[in-house]
């Protein structure tokens, strides 16, 4: 079951049926109690960088992600939410982000209109799970202001030219991120959500395999 983390900014419905089309099992759920049946994880995002924070530790999210990292389950980060997986942002202020990777969020700045709204292409640099099958040079439906300034290179998967190249999707160990939003990107966006699938799929049988269990795991009330 791929769990949706309602936070209260996100696109949630848009998301979970873009699940279900590729048949997933899709949950959204504002209780972090909801990661014991999850087998893997999606952070939509929609809005300012610091009231999603905000929203966030109010209801004890970064605690819930953070044990849900360590049984290694697949994360995804949408648009805001994979600005969200970063260290910190610069939008309005200073705001400390979850840090599952480091990095920073800044403005995107020179010749070109912001907010970046529209379609664009990716440029597939490394091969990833998460982009198996997906056509390089194929186009996704963005809408941001700002962008993600890995401090590691090498975790930058694909990249998006809109005045200066960004990353568009980022990814480390189980942990992704894409910029763009997938479930409004048809055929690509669906292709990689269903990758996710799989890897989600592919962690539930592992970790049933060797009789794993959440209980250790989850956050304390």
């Amino acid at each position: 079951m791929v769990l949706i983390v309602d936070y209260g900014m996100g696109n949630l419905e848009n998301v979970k049926r873009a699940l279900e089309k590729i048949g997933a099992l899709a949950m959204i759920s504002a209780d972090t109690a909801a990661v014991a049946e999850a087998r893997g994880l999606v952070l939509p995002g929609v809005g300012a960088f610091g009231d999603a924070m905000a929203n966030l530790c109010r209801a004890g999210w970064p605690q819930a992600l953070e044990k849900a990292m360590a049984l290694d389950l697949p994360l995804l980060g949408i648009c805001l939410g994979m600005q969200l997986l970063f260290e910190e942002s610069d939008e309005m202020g200073h705001h400390r982000g979850l840090g599952f990777l480091g990095g920073r969020v800044r403005r995107l700045s020179g010749p070109l209109k912001v907010p970046h709204v529209g379609w664009n292409q990716i440029r597939i640099l490394r091969k990833s799970p998460l982009l198996a099958g997906l056509p390089n040079g194929g186009h996704a439906y963005f809408v941001h202001s700002y962008y993600v300034e890995p401090a590691d290179p090498d975790i930058v998967l694909a990249t998006t030219d809109y005045g200066r190249d960004f990353p568009s999707v980022v990814g480390q160990g189980q942990v992704f991120g894409v910029q763009f939003h997938p479930e409004k990107s048809q055929a690509l966006g669906l292709g990689l959500l269903r990758n996710f699938a799989d890897l989600v799929e592919a962690k539930a049988v592992k970790f049933e395999a060797t009789g794993g269990s959440h209980n250790d795991y989850l956050p304390s009330h």
